[in-house]
């Protein structure tokens, strides 16, 4: 899957969303509903009410790109924080309930 890098943050919209929006609905929830620009490049994931559907939207410096997943079977688990990192976000398109999973510490280098 594509996935922007580990300086994106991914903020998440705790209410449920209509998955029939597109880029213009999803945009205008970025800003109404999250507060957020959605041309700052950070990515913003949307869940449906049964959370069996999610929708992340972020734009590129060249347009907005929308990425969609509808499961078969099961549902996404419940996200209760507004923000994650873009390796929390793999977890939980992945099936990973992140609440209850555990991370290590580790260095990560931030060049001045």
């Amino acid at each position: 899957m594509l996935m922007p890098n580990s300086r994106v943050r991914v903020y998440v919209c705790l209410e449920p969303m209509d998955m029939r929006k597109s880029f213009s609905g999803l945009s205008g929830a970025v800003r109404s509903v999250l507060n957020q620009d959605p041309l700052n490049g950070h990515v913003f994931m949307f869940l449906n009410h049964r959370r069996n559907y999610v929708k992340m939207l972020w734009w590129d410096r060249t347009g907005y790109c929308i990425v969609a997943k509808k499961l078969t079977k099961g549902n996404f688990s419940a996200v209760s924080k507004g923000t994650m990192t873009t390796a929390e976000l793999a977890q939980v398109l992945e099936g990973i309930d992140i609440s209850r999973a555990k991370t290590s510490r580790f260095y990560e280098y931030l060049p001045e």
